[in-house]
């Protein structure tokens, strides 16, 4: 039988180390640092080398090529048919999402805005364990060919699910290699002699990968650090107990580190929903991941009403959050801090996972405090556009001669004088060519003023 999660009440000791323990989630663990270090150096200085010993010490695969050359087979038409509905539904978000060039005249009517242009070069990483992520291939690649990137490398660990490999090629990817980990991180972060560099990587993974994205940011970019999987369940009394326990299990057999999160104002249902995870869990295939969830990373928090759920919300900032309570759309609108929201009984999170629209690659461990999902623009570089015109720069330079001085950039200022010193000085000898032509016309005879006819 699992273990059942205890009962603890908002405002109690108890819940106040549980704020303490949710402060933390976000911290690297030192040892697992020190590990990505000696992988990142690894590869970093031994190229594929490195790859090849670190693919057989983690994963037991002699890899000699990398990349994946053969395309793999037609999947079965009922598969098929799931991919690319969902590969549309997702195409369609994101081309909703792509931005515009947007351009306005500022104070002193200079034009001002911003340019959008695609990434030339981008590697996604795909976690590959118990499960062949194709909805994740899919929440990726779909987003990256929208915005129109050339070069689309996808990473996941060996052996590579064809399922997945079609997926990858349907989807959009130019390049699919063989390599997982820390040290496929490495593979697109510094490039090996298989694998050229990238601008910028994406993908969820493991705590070894995540830790490697934060270590080789601002050598690349990165998208975010997404991790194990999350979900919290705001309930009232018109919740169906057994919904809702299966919404816990579901987001509970993703891994053993995933998290769960019950918070209600009705005694009654938590007990209902314990007895619920009880029967179901029975009948579940992940029962290792999800016992080990339920152990050491499921809250259920007891609360006086829905306004101190929607605070114990904000405060373990999920991933993905259910509403199933009556008026969900209300609550929706005050949620600030979290990845997605599933509102009303009949969104599980299980259709986000695969197929609505928005992408499933979302801030965990509490990040979604500070980041949101991914999106298609993150696939494009954001340039600032600015193009003054004489006037509007004589408008504003004693204003730049004020910061100037306040900052003690004397040279920013001469820039500015001597655009437009240079600019008045220029003018003069034009002005005097204009008079002497003028002159020129006045003492022509009447014959030289018009043609004969």
């Amino acid at each position: 039988m699992p273990h059942l999660p205890k009962i603890i009440r908002y405002g109690e000791p108890s819940w106040e180390r549980l704020l303490e323990k949710w402060s933390k989630r976000l911290e690297p663990s030192p040892e697992v640092a020190a590990t990505v270090t000696e992988i990142l150096s690894a590869v970093r200085h031994r190229g594929d080398n490195a790859l090849r010993q670190y693919t057989k010490k983690f994963d037991w695969v002699d890899v000699e090529n990398f990349q994946l050359e053969r395309r793999p087979p037609t999947p079965p038409r009922e598969v098929r048919a799931a991919l690319e509905w969902a590969h549309r539904n997702i195409r369609l978000f994101a081309l909703a999402q792509r931005p515009s060039q947007r351009m306005i005249r500022n104070q002193e009517g200079a034009r001002i805005g911003e340019l959008y242009h695609p990434l030339d070069r981008v590697g996604i990483y795909i976690p590959a364990g118990q499960a062949a992520l194709i909805s994740t291939v899919l929440m990726t690649v779909t987003l990256a060919r929208v915005a129109g990137v050339k070069e689309i490398a996808l990473a996941t660990r060996p052996p590579v699910d064809e399922v997945l490999h079609w997926t990858a090629l349907y989807a959009g990817a130019t390049e699919i290699y063989q390599v997982g980990g820390a040290q496929a991180i490495a593979a697109f972060a510094f490039g090996t002699e298989s694998i050229p560099k990238v601008q910028k990587i994406f993908g969820p993974g493991n705590r070894y990968v995540m830790e490697a994205k934060r270590q080789v940011f601002g050598i690349v970019d990165v998208d975010l650090l997404p991790g194990p999987s999350e979900v919290a369940v705001i309930a009232d009394e018109s919740a169906d107990p057994a919904v809702v326990a299966a919404e816990l299990l579901a987001q509970a057999e993703h891994a053993k580190d995933a998290s769960v999160l019950l918070t209600t104002p009705v005694p009654g249902l938590m007990e209902e929903v314990r007895k619920e995870l009880q029967r179901q869990y029975k009948d579940c295939y992940r029962i290792d991941a999800i016992g080990e969830c339920l152990r050491k990373r499921s809250y259920f928090i007891l609360v006086p009403s829905l306004s101190e759920a929607i605070a114990v919300v904000e405060a373990f900032a999920p991933e993905h959050l259910s509403l199933m309570i009556e008026k969900p759309e209300r609550i929706a609108r005050n949620i600030r801090h979290c990845g997605a929201i599933f509102v009303g009984k009949f969104s599980p999170v299980s259709v986000g996972d695969f197929l609505a629209g928005p992408s499933h690659v979302l801030p965990t461990g509490g990040g979604a405090a500070v980041f949101s999902g991914l999106s298609v623009v993150d696939f494009y570089r954001r340039t600032s556009y600015i193009a003054y015109s004489e006037a509007s720069l004589r408008r504003v330079a004693s204003y730049v001669d004020v910061f100037t001085k306040i900052e003690g950039l004397d040279a920013h200022a001469r820039s500015v004088r001597i655009c437009l010193e240079r600019a008045k000085a220029n003018k003069a000898p034009q002005k005097s060519l204009r008079k002497e032509a003028g002159k020129r016309k006045d003492s022509s005879t009447p014959e030289e003023k018009s043609p004969p006819s």
